[in-house]
Parts: C-alpha cells; sequence; structure tokens
C-alpha cells in the first residue's frame, strides 16, 4: 500500500486513441501474431514519486469473426509519466482502440525542503 501525506495527493487523468487502423490498413487490423501499441504519455505535473497508474479501454471496435484477444498495460511508470501499451495476439482483428488512465500519487509540496 502507498501511504500518501494528506495535502500533497495529486490525481491525473486522460484519454488516448492509440490507433485506428481500420482507416489506414494497420497492423493491428490486417496482421496475425503477436503485436503491440505503444504510446508515451507525460504528465502535466510531475509527480514526487512514480504515481499508482490504472489503465482502461473506454472505446473498441474488433472484428466479430475472430476471437476478442487484448492486453492493455501501463509500463515504466516514472513521475514524469509511463507506457500506454496494448498487445494483442492470434488470428484477432482491431479496427481501433481508446484507453483513459489515471495516476494517483503525491505532488511535491510548496512547503518540501530540497537538500543536498
Amino acid at each position: 500500500m502507498k501511504r500518501i501525506p494528506s495535502g500533497s495527493l495529486g490525481i491525473a487523468q486522460g484519454s488516448c486513441m492509440l490507433f485506428s487502423d481500420f482507416a489506414d490498413g494497420g497492423v493491428m487490423w490486417t496482421g496475425e501474431g503477436d503485436r503491440e501499441s505503444r504510446h508515451a504519455v507525460a504528465f502535466a505535473q510531475g509527480f514526487r514519486l512514480p504515481p499508482a497508474v490504472h489503465v482502461s479501454i473506454s472505446m473498441w471496435d474488433i472484428d466479430h469473426q475472430t476471437n476478442s484477444r487484448a492486453d492493455l498495460t501501463a509500463e515504466n511508470i516514472s513521475p514524469a509519466g509511463f507506457d500506454l501499451v496494448f498487445k494483442t495476439w492470434g488470428n484477432t482483428r482491431v479496427a481501433r482502440i481508446r484507453a483513459d488512465w489515471m495516476a494517483i500519487g503525491q505532488v511535491p509540496d510548496e512547503d518540501d525542503w530540497e537538500v543536498d
């Protein structure tokens, strides 16, 4: 469990259209096997330490004739941002995906002391 001192809690959130491969014949729509889409997310304001990040699919458009396989994760979480990663595999055909995210963590406080 992360403990966050009162008064220094920050919450950042956003939404990201990861791809629209149906429109341009991209690999998520036309390919097979292991595929990955990776997007760097930068926080508008940095956290003091790496925050807890929650990600979810907020829109997906997939082919109904193939199995639905999806893995959405946050990787490389740092105080400045993280990588939003969508993966699929097999014969799954994904036309487009939008993901939402929320980061919760400690933010710098104006009363913090910087000691070298």
